[in-house]
């Protein structure tokens, strides 16, 4: 299967992208840090930053898509490396490989079985480590609800050859509440889950094309074949614009989940 994920695309809103980053490194406690592994590290710039300002000694990133790694991997430096990897199955390698710190910022999202998941992830934390996580927690948008109408028309439902691909945040994402609980199964020392809503005043209202484009949109590209990419592109701004209006500037209230967690 193709990479679809397009680098540039994805980094059109990078400031609007980087504040939740941001917030969620302000949960994290102390500072150098021994080990640290960001899944789901995408261009690397993030993950770069977050070494710098909590001093990791080794931090390693880690994602599935080679276009993204590609860039990435420009950043490394010793102490700071970056390799493929599916972060739903990612896990230590034992004793000797625990972390100090598992980062997932806007990954989560995109992997199945939340609770077994975290349940990976917190057996590759070390005593004293943390758990720091954020995911998109907006399935309820008109630019997730549209995208789901269009995909279920022709010639894309056709073409789909089976069901539509689901949207990967209404299917996985799970309540704050739940999150909270989970962690407390796992034996939580001390925790932090908030809901969050980001406040993004975009130039206009087909601004959240692009936004998509490089994100929840990438699902559809990865089944349909590539010379109804664009089509379906086209079908879904009319229809979005039809539903939140075509105006100037444009008012995007994104829900987002930030969680933390320290281990005993």
């Amino acid at each position: 299967m193709s990479d679809v994920w397009r680098p540039e695309q994805y980094e059109k809103f990078a400031v609007e992208r980087a504040q939740p980053f941001w917030d969620l490194i302000e949960l994290v406690e102390g500072n150098q840090l021994a080990r640290a592994v960001d899944l789901g590290c995408g261009t690397g710039e993030l993950t770069e930053a977050a070494a710098t300002r909590l001093a990791v000694e080794d931090m390693t990133g880690i994602d599935s898509s080679p276009a993204m790694l590609e860039q990435a991997t420009g950043r490394s430096r010793p102490g700071l490396r970056f390799v493929g990897g599916d972060i739903g199955s990612w896990s230590s390698g034992g004793d000797h490989g625990l972390m100090n710190l598992v980062l997932a910022n806007a990954s989560l999202h995109w992997v199945p079985d939340h609770p077994a998941v975290l349940e990976r992830w917190w057996a590759a934390i070390a005593p004293g480590g943390q758990l720091a996580v954020q995911m998109p927690a907006n399935a309820d948008h008109p630019s997730h609800l549209v995208a789901v109408e269009v995909a279920e028309t022709e010639p894309f439902r056709s073409a789909f050859h089976g069901p539509p691909p689901p949207d990967p945040v209404a299917a996985n994402v799970l309540a704050p509440e739940r999150y909270a609980t989970l962690l407390d199964e796992l034996g939580a020392a001390r925790q932090h889950v908030r809901l969050q809503i980001y406040p993004h005043r975009l130039a206009s209202s087909a601004d959240v094309v692009e936004w998509v484009k490089g994100t929840s949109l990438t699902r559809f590209f990865k089944a349909l074949p590539t010379e109804l990419h664009e089509p379906f592109v086209a079908a879904y701004r009319a229809r979005l614009l039809a539903v939140i209006g075509d105006r100037a500037p444009y008012f995007y209230p994104f829900k987002r989940i930030l969680l933390w967690a320290s281990k005993r």
